[in-house]
C-alpha cells in the first residue's frame, strides 16, 4: 500500500497549483508581514528612495523602509485591498507620464464572462497594469497575470507579483521532461481558471518583450494552452479547445517606450558581438523605468474573441497577430522614425503630424548614441511596416 502513504505525505492534494498560482486572500497578511522584514526588498526599496542614507546608514535606511511599508499595507487582509493601494498609483502613473490613456472594445465584451487576453509585449510590468486599469475603470474584476519565472529571481519579487494576481510560468525548467510538466501544469492551471474559476487572464502573446517593435505570436504559446483540453478529453476538437478559452486578442501602443534606449542597446549588442550581457538588475530599473517613464499617448484596444473555426495553432497566432496588428495605433513617433530612417515614404502620414510632435520626436532622437540610431529608429518605424504588410522577415 505504498500509494496510501504517498498520498498522506502529500501536502495539501487539494491546491495543485499551489507553487504557481496567485496568493489568496487568507495568505495575503502572512506574506505581507514577511515582505516588511525582507531585507533584499527593503534595501532595494532604500537604493531607490533613501540612496545617501542607505550608503552611510543601511540599517537605519531599512528600518524607515521597513516602517513606511508597514504603513503603506496597513490594514490589507485580501488581494483586492492589495490591488486598490496598486490603482491609487495606477491613477497617479498616468496622470504624470502619459498625455492619454484611451481604451477601446471593452465595452463589446461581455462583464459576466471570463477571458483569456492575449497581448502584444512591449514592457514587463505595464502592459498587463494598463489592462487591470481599463478592467477596474469599467468596474470589472482584474486579470490573473503570466509571469516568466526568469523575472522571479528574486523572493520578495515573486511575493509582491503573486500578491498581484501574478501566476508562474515556467521558463527555466531543465530537461524535456520537467519542461513538459511544468507546461501540463499551467495549461491545466489557465484552463481551470477562466472555465471553472470564470476568471479572465493575461499573457503575452510571446516569450520576452518585442525589442524590435514586430509584434508576433508564437505558436508555441497557442500549442501549450491546448495541453489540458486534450487531455482530458482524448476526442477534443481543436477548434474547441480553443473556444472553451475565450481568446481575446489585446493590442497596446505606446507613443513612446521607457526602454526604447535599453532595447536598442540590446539589439545593438547583440548584432555587433553575438550577445547581450543583461546586469544584475535590469529587469527591476526595466520595470521602474517603465513606470515612471514619459510614454506620450497610450492607446489600449480590446479585440474579439477567437471562434471555433480553428484548425492548428499557426492558424490561431494568425488571427491574434492580425487583431493586434489590425488594433495597433500609430502615433506620430511612429511616422517621424519612418520618415527619419528613409523607408517607404509613402506610408509617412504627415498630415497627422504637428510642429510640437516633431519637436518633441528631434529631442529624444537627439539623445539616442550615433550607433544606437538605427536600432530605435526601427522600433517605431516598423509597426508602420508591420500595419503595411511589408515587413520582409
Amino acid at each position: 500500500m505504498t500509494h496510501h502513504n504517498n498520498a498522506s505525505t502529500d501536502p495539501m492534494p487539494s491546491d495543485p497549483w499551489a507553487d504557481i498560482r496567485p496568493y489568496m486572500d487568507h495568505e495575503v497578511a502572512d506574506v505581507l508581514a514577511k515582505l516588511s522584514r525582507d531585507n533584499e526588498l527593503l534595501n532595494a526599496l532604500t537604493r531607490f528612495r533613501l540612496p545617501r542614507l542607505a550608503r552611510w546608514a543601511p540599517p537605519l535606511a531599512r528600518a524607515i523602509a521597513s516602517h513606511a511599508v508597514r504603513r503603506e499595507v496597513k490594514d490589507v487582509t485580501s488581494v483586492r485591498e492589495f490591488q486598490m493601494r496598486i490603482a491609487s498609483y495606477m491613477v497617479r502613473m498616468i496622470r504624470t507620464t502619459t498625455d492619454a490613456f484611451e481604451v477601446t472594445g471593452l465595452d463589446k465584451l461581455d462583464p459576466a464572462s471570463a477571458y483569456l487576453f492575449i497581448g502584444n509585449h512591449r514592457d514587463i510590468s505595464l502592459d498587463p497594469a494598463f489592462v487591470n486599469y481599463a478592467l477596474y475603470q469599467a468596474d470589472r474584476d482584474t486579470v490573473r497575470i503570466a509571469i516568466g519565472d526568469n523575472l522571479l529571481k528574486k523572493p520578495y519579487v515573486t511575493d509582491l507579483m503573486r500578491l498581484n494576481k501574478s501566476f508562474i510560468v515556467p521558463r527555466s525548467a531543465r530537461g524535456k521532461r520537467a519542461m513538459l510538466a511544468a507546461y501540463q501544469k499551467l495549461s491545466a492551471y489557465i484552463r481551470h481558471s477562466v472555465t471553472e474559476d470564470q476568471h479572465s487572464i493575461w499573457m503575452a502573446q510571446r516569450e520576452g518583450r518585442a525589442k524590435n517593435g514586430i509584434d508576433r505570436t508564437d505558436p508555441a504559446i497557442i500549442k501549450m494552452l491546448t495541453i489540458a483540453s486534450r487531455t482530458s478529453n482524448r476526442d477534443v476538437q481543436f477548434g474547441d479547445a480553443i473556444a472553451e478559452l475565450k481568446l481575446v486578442p489585446v493590442s497596446i501602443s505606446y507613443e513612446y517606450d521607457p526602454c526604447d534606449l535599453q532595447k536598442a542597446q540590446e539589439l545593438h549588442d547583440i548584432d555587433t558581438k553575438g550577445h547581450y550581457a543583461k546586469s544584475e538588475f535590469e529587469d527591476i530599473s526595466s520595470i521602474v523605468a517603465g513606470i515612471t517613464g514619459t510614454k506620450g499617448r497610450v492607446q489600449l484596444r480590446f479585440g474579439t474573441p477567437v471562434g471555433a473555426d480553428m484548425a492548428t495553432p499557426d492558424e490561431v497566432a494568425a488571427e491574434i497577430d492580425r487583431q493586434v496588428i489590425g488594433g495597433y495605433r500609430l502615433f506620430p513617433s511612429h511616422y517621424l522614425a519612418l520618415e527619419a530612417l528613409g523607408d517607404a515614404p509613402e506610408l509617412v502620414a504627415r498630415r497627422t503630424i504637428t510642429r510640437e510632435d516633431r519637436d518633441r520626436f528631434n529631442e529624444r532622437l537627439a539623445s539616442v548614441p550615433e550607433a544606437l540610431r538605427p536600432y530605435w529608429l526601427a522600433q517605431y518605424a516598423n509597426p508602420v511596416k508591420h500595419k503595411a504588410g511589408r515587413l520582409t522577415h
